[in-house]
């Protein structure tokens, strides 16, 4: 019977080199913090432009000055003003945008204008984490006409009241953007959003329609809405 090839194998098997000590291993730091600590996303001129494209009518209608409350650093406003509108622009903090009124929505107790027009932080207007709270100052302010870029599932919240804040102050129309925008260039933005409009003088059901990006589209055209005869001038 040969003998077992066994002791052979145990003699020649290579060792395993010390593991290094865990202190050895250069120190991990924290990965960099991936948004804004006041939710500040600067909005892409093109966003603007294709809202604007079927509602700057409805805004010269209206007439006078666009509030924006969240100015930062006045990429919407630029574009409202390339568009031939007034700006008003404040923020918690000026960075950057010239005439910025450095002071929260939360302090004003009259509006500077009759027209909103923004991209809210999100933490102050949805249902988790702000409970709609920018919303329902913006509604006991009672201006005419409001138009907020959003997350396109942010009507669908329910919690934290925001039943009965849509039931109080409606949503008139809601344009979903045909294109994913992307606010921190990094080519892959995550979600879709929305621009959604409160206007006193609509009088009709919350409506939905599509929105694409400018250069205009042929199909823009077929968006405009017409306002109820009935409504306030």
């Amino acid at each position: 019977m040969a003998a077992s090839a066994k002791p052979l194998f145990r003699a020649t098997k290579r060792k395993r080199a010390p593991q290094p000590e865990l202190a050895a291993f250069p120190e991990q730091g924290s990965p960099a913090p991936t948004r804004d600590g006041l939710d500040y996303d600067p909005t892409p001129p093109d966003a603007t432009a294709a809202f604007l494209a079927v509602q700057a009518d409805r805004l010269h209608a209206i007439g006078g000055p666009v509030w924006e409350p969240a100015v930062g650093g006045g990429h919407m406003a630029d574009e409202l003003s390339r568009h031939g509108f007034d700006v008003i622009g404040s923020d918690v903090v000026d960075r950057g945008w010239d005439g910025t009124v450095v002071r929260s929505l939360y302090d004003f107790e009259i509006a500077p204008a009759d027209i909103i027009i923004t991209n809210p932080p999100y933490g102050e207007i949805n249902a988790r984490d702000g409970h709609g709270r920018w919303l329902r100052h913006i509604r006991d302010l009672n201006v005419r006409y409001v138009a907020m870029l959003l997350n396109a599932d942010w009507m669908a919240a329910r919690i934290n009241g925001m039943d009965a804040l849509h039931d109080t102050y409606p949503v008139s129309i809601e344009y979903i953007c045909c294109w994913k925008i992307d606010f921190r260039g990094g080519g892959s933005p995550p979600q879709r959003n929305a621009w959604l409009v409160w206007d006193r003088d609509w009088s009709d059901e919350t409506v939905k329609r599509r929105l694409f990006r400018n250069p205009p589209d042929s199909r823009q055209s077929a968006l405009n809405l017409d306002y109820s005869a009935e409504a306030a001038p």
